[in-house]
């Protein structure tokens, strides 16, 4: 397994939003560190592995949520790094602030060199302002959509599709179709709260319900049902990425271990957890359902997998694949 990326994240930022599938922030707890202690350290971090190793690509990311107290410094050394989050945010969760107020900010992140911001609409604004347990928020999103484009920021629109929002789909896509070109629809995850969501994904009844207009922004070589993907398997993972969760209960730790270590940590939890798990497509003989007819992502239906293994062969073993944490993701 080949190492192509590390990521040092420092999940320090509340988020405003309780969102029904929340991946990370489900408790309403931060878990990360200083954020200027955690600048450090990647800065060290990306200055070793830049001269050691090369061809490992680094980047930095912080969450729950983009209203980081030192924002703009945050991004100027995403810039320096490539990191993502150097050019695009994700705007969700962000707290509120009126029309003048939002433009300066976006005004501000533009001049930052910030490109590209993402929101994430749930349906009409009774229904997604009940999903991200926040009253207020959809009128706030809207603003940030219309505002962007006025100044001169792409914008990219993601819209979960689910059972309960499925009539609220045309409607939906009508409002932005026509002032943005970057706009998809996806189908929840199931990790963290979004498990609570199994029920909701959408059929393959469902899909074929929807009208030609909606169909367009779903990938369905991306979402297909557990017999599709048997059927059609993808090639095995050759690369993974790997990811540093600075904790208050590690930091010190970190700080004092020569990288060369901490990376080979990493490599070797990600080696640990994979040589008990079998692969996506052997997961899909063991366990696909033909009967089963709802779509999910590669990602998805691999994580629901392996929680079934797992549970089944009564493993004790690192998830490496908890977001929060420190871990790794094949791909």
């Amino acid at each position: 397994m080949i190492t192509k990326s590390i990521n040092v994240q420092n999940l320090c930022v509340p988020c405003y939003n309780f969102c029904k599938y929340c991946l990370l922030s489900w408790d309403g707890k931060t878990i990360g560190i200083d954020y200027k202690r955690s600048l450090n350290y990647a800065k060290n971090f990306y200055d070793w592995l830049k001269k050691n190793k090369p061809d490992i690509k680094f980047s930095y990311s912080f969450g729950y949520s983009m209203e980081h107290p030192d924002l703009f410094n945050a991004i100027n050394f995403m810039q320096k790094t490539n990191s993502p989050g150097g050019e695009f945010l994700q705007f969700d969760g962000m707290k509120k602030r009126n029309n003048t107020e939002l433009k300066n900010f976006l005004f501000q992140l533009k001049s930052a060199g910030i490109k590209l911001i993402n929101l994430t609409f749930y349906g009409n604004e009774t229904f997604h302002d009940k999903f991200a347990n926040r009253q207020g928020d959809y009128a706030l999103m809207l603003n940030t959509f219309n505002i962007a484009l006025e100044i001169g920021l792409e914008v990219e629109i993601g819209i979960p599709v689910l059972k309960e929002n499925l009539l609220q789909l045309d409607e939906l896509i009508d409002v932005f179709a026509n002032k943005s070109s970057n706009l998809f629809l996806f189908t929840p995850h199931s990790g963290s709260r979004g498990k609570n969501l199994l029920e909701q994904k959408i059929s393959l009844n469902d899909y074929n319900s929807m009208s030609e207009k909606v169909k367009k922004y779903l990938n369905r070589n991306n979402n297909k049902t557990p017999y599709e993907w048997l059927s059609n398997p993808p090639t095995e993972v050759k690369y993974r990425t790997l990811q540093l969760s600075l904790l208050p209960s590690n930091i010190v730790q970190l700080e004092n271990t020569p990288f060369e270590e901490v990376l080979s940590y990493l490599e070797q939890i990600d080696n640990d957890y994979y040589s008990v798990i079998p692969s996506f497509n052997e997961l899909l003989k063991i366990y696909c359902d033909n009967n089963d007819l709802r779509l999910y992502t590669k990602k998805d239906l691999y994580r629901i997998y392996r929680s079934k293994f797992i549970d089944e062969n009564k493993l004790k073993i690192l998830d490496v694949t908890d977001e929060r944490y420190s871990g790794s993701f094949r791909y």
